[in-house]
């Protein structure tokens, strides 16, 4: 179905993900206690709200269809990951530093010319994005002027550095 109405206004966001997981606590665990969060709001054993500097929520987490279930397998349909957005490289490397203290795994880890990027997995194997946005000005271009964006490793020694 292909019908022509004008492009989404440009202030639209993303407000916040609400995740299925199989323990309340061990989330809360990773989000506030490796990640930082806030938490904001609890429901008891089944559902928390958490977030950054004091908004409602930027991410919710809830047991009420998934208590004690188990990721979804390889090759099915789902969230291939939340990507959170930190407001500098610094704050990214306080990142990097809070997963190495943590000794929590990356996946990966890569410079796509827009951003830089850290990747891993929460305790539900939820695909989860940390990353810092460059400024537009930086962005790299064609000839034309669309975005280039790429896939490099991104220098995790010279991140620490920040």
């Amino acid at each position: 179905m292909s019908t022509a109405f004008p492009p989404l206004d440009p202030a639209v966001r993303i407000g916040h993900v609400h995740l299925k997981v199989a323990d309340l606590q061990r989330a809360l665990d990773f989000y506030c206690g490796v990640l930082g969060f806030e938490l904001t709001q609890r429901y008891g054993a089944q559902a928390a709200f958490i977030s950054a500097g004091g908004y409602h929520h930027h991410i919710g987490l809830n047991t009420w269809e998934s208590l004690g279930g188990s990721p979804p397998p390889p090759g099915s349909t789902g969230l291939y990951h939340t990507a959170i957005l930190y407001p500098t490289r610094a704050a990214l490397a306080d990142a990097l530093r809070r997963l190495i203290a943590a000794d929590w795994p990356l996946d990966g880890a890569s410079d796509h010319g827009v951003s830089e990027a850290l990747y891993l997995r929460d305790p539900d194997q939820n695909g989860v994005e940390l990353y810092r946005d460059r400024p537009a000005a930086e962005w790299p271009r064609t000839p034309a002027g669309e975005l280039a964006m790429v896939t490099r490793a991104l220098d995790l020694r010279a991140l620490l550095q920040e």
